[in-house]
């Protein structure tokens, strides 16, 4: 008999994709590991607390790479490419680094203004009042221009991508996610020929130039690396844009407080990240050996869930965690993860987040939801956790 699913487990009447915190509190005060069922992946052991989390992340005895889970059998067809979740050390290792090399921090400083004046072009491009849903007219295409600009994706093909890495990322069913992966597949095969023929000063085109040297990558994993850095980039901030955005017009207090005094921006976006971060949980880990975790042993080739969200809300770590307090001390958090997986492109989604803050703060100084916010659906899935979209209403909107 299956272990229950976390939407069993929510309150009668609850909605786990809603407001999953309630199930992860009601479970912590029970222990920091459970075995849960996950629809389409089997049972699954879930772990909940601040420190088992964060030293699983470390733990090499659980690896990512899927071949060391007990019922696997194929990647069900719709991988693509190699990419560094997939895979541990030394392979990781290795291609963490050929990515570092070209992913650095001034590249990603550089593109600060760059990031501000995209921000600005949205918001010019909406009306000077009324409504609009925020999702759609900034939070994602913020994000996605600025990734599919650094990987020298050509800005009339851009449009293509969120439709693909959405299916990918919660497919609506396996033909679908099939498909999508077929399309992105074969879309970056011609764009990696099209940058070895005609390099760019883009990060494509550095990839690409890295996989002649001797340590390179393999064509497989430069289709993976493009995968994941073009859907990791941006799914993740939309995410980030969009529920900070939805936080600060839930909390009046908070909204004011931060338009009173813009230096709270910086600890702002690290509440957001804290109290409802775009990654619900880091990628599945598979454990190559029995493991124990906090009293809890995890048999050989068992999967386990880590819950970045369930951590970051730690009452251990984190007074009153279910406040949403701009001015916490929120570092400690665990929403880019831990260890040698933690989110590479941390720097450039912080970059945006408070910028895309910034700006739509400054230029829409009257911002405001207009739908009931129990009404906002959430996208369903395991690992990402975003808005389908978010409708706001504005009465007027400031020059850049």
């Amino acid at each position: 008999m299956p272990a229950p699913t976390l939407e069993e487990l929510a309150p009668v009447g609850a909605d786990f994709t809603a407001d999953p915190y309630p199930v992860f509190a009601a479970l912590r005060e029970k222990g920091p590991v459970h075995q849960v069922h996950v629809p389409g992946t089997g049972d699954v052991w879930l772990v909940l607390g601040r420190d088992e989390v964060r030293a699983a992340l470390r733990d090499a005895r659980l690896r990512n790479d899927i071949r060391h889970s007990a019922t696997w059998e194929s990647d069900g067809g719709n991988a693509i490419g190699l990419n560094m979740l997939q895979t541990d050390a030394p392979q990781h290792t290795r291609l963490r680094a050929l990515v570092a090399r070209e992913f650095t921090a001034g590249r990603i400083e550089a593109m600060r203004p760059r990031v501000r004046q995209i921000a600005d072009g949205l918001l010019d491009s909406l009306p000077p009042t009324g409504t609009a849903d925020l999702v759609a007219r900034y939070a994602l295409p913020l994000p996605q221009t600025v990734i599919c600009e650094l990987l020298g994706v050509p800005f009339e093909e851009q449009h293509l991508f969120h439709a693909w890495s959405t299916e990918l990322v919660a497919p609506s069913s396996p033909a679908a996610a099939g498909a999508a992966a077929g399309e992105m597949s074969a879309y970056f095969a011609a764009l990696i020929a099209a940058k070895a023929g005609d390099p760019g000063p883009d990060l494509m085109s550095a990839l690409v130039r890295a996989s002649a040297a001797e340590d390179g990558l393999s064509p497989e994993e430069l289709l993976g690396m493009a995968f994941l850095l073009l859907v990791a980039g941006h799914e993740t901030t939309v995410n980030l844009i969009s529920g900070g955005v939805l936080n600060l017009l839930r909390h009046p207090d908070q909204l004011a407080a931060l338009r009173a005094d813009p230096r709270l921006l910086d600890g702002a976006v690290e509440e957001m990240l804290r109290h409802d971060g775009p990654v619900t949980s880091a990628a599945f880990r598979y454990a190559a050996e029995a493991v124990e975790i906090a009293g809890v042993r995890i048999p050989a080739g068992d999967s386990v869930m880590l819950s970045l969200a369930a951590a970051s809300r730690d009452p251990g770590h984190f007074p009153d965690p279910d406040r949403f307090d701009i001015r916490r001390a929120a570092q400690g958090h665990l929403a880019f993860g831990h260890g040698i997986h933690h989110c590479l492109g941390a720097p450039l989604a912080r970059v945006e987040g408070r910028t895309a803050l910034a700006r739509l703060l400054r230029r829409l100084p009257d911002l405001a939801l207009a739908v009931d916010p129990d009404s906002l659906v959430r996208r369903p899935g395991t690992m990402l956790r975003g808005l389908t979209a978010l409708p706001v209403r504005w009465s007027r909107r400031l020059p850049a």
